[in-house]
C-alpha cells in the first residue's frame, strides 16, 4: 500500500452488505437492495473501487459505480473520482477523521441523455462501527428536491 493511503487502509477488502440496505427518494418508490463493494490498489497513491447493487428480492441488478480514490499528501483530505452505470460521473471531496470519511460532491456530470429530474449534488458518508461493520449512507439532490437522504446501508467483511 503507496504510504499515502495509510489512513485508508481500513477501507481495504471486499465487503457484502449485511441487511438489505433501504433506498427512498420523493420521485421513485422506496426500495430494498443487496450490495458488494471491493476496495483495491497496486501500489499507486489510488485506492480503485467497485460497488454492485441488487434488487434485494429478484437479486436483478441495479447499480453500479466504479472508480478512483485519492488522498491529498500530508492532509486528511479525500477524492472519489466516480463514473456510474446511469451515465452520472462526479468528483466527491472531503475528510477522513479516523474512520469516518465524510464526502460532498464537488462536480457533477450527466450523458446528454440522462432521464431527469438530474442529480444536482451527492454526499456520502462511510462510517466504521467498533463491531467492525462498514456503514455507508447516501444523500441527493435533484433539480426539483432539496439534499435527503438517498441510500442507507451497513456491511461485513467478505470471507
Amino acid at each position: 500500500l503507496n504510504p499515502v493511503l495509510l489512513p485508508l487502509e481500513w477501507l481495504l477488502g471486499a465487503w457484502e452488505s449485511d441487511q438489505p440496505g433501504e433506498g427512498c427518494f420523493p420521485s421513485i418508490k422506496p426500495f430494498r437492495y443487496i450490495e458488494s463493494l471491493n476496495f483495491s490498489h497496486v501500489g499507486q497513491p489510488v485506492i480503485n473501487f467497485m460497488f454492485n447493487a441488487f434488487h434485494a428480492e429478484t437479486r436483478k441488478p441495479m447499480h453500479r459505480e466504479c472508480g478512483f480514490i485519492r488522498m491529498q499528501p500530508g492532509t486528511n483530505r479525500v477524492a472519489f473520482i466516480i463514473a456510474q452505470n446511469s451515465g452520472l460521473v462526479e468528483i466527491e471531496e472531503g475528510e477522513l477523521t479516523a474512520q469516518r470519511l465524510e464526502l460532498q460532491s464537488r462536480a457533477v456530470a450527466r450523458t446528454s441523455f440522462a432521464r431527469e429530474p438530474h442529480v444536482q449534488q451527492i454526499c456520502r458518508v462511510f462510517q466504521l462501527q467498533p463491531d467492525g461493520k462498514l456503514q455507508q449512507t447516501v444523500s441527493m439532490a435533484t433539480d426539483n428536491k432539496p439534499l435527503m437522504q438517498h441510500l442507507h446501508i451497513v456491511y461485513r467483511r467478505a470471507i
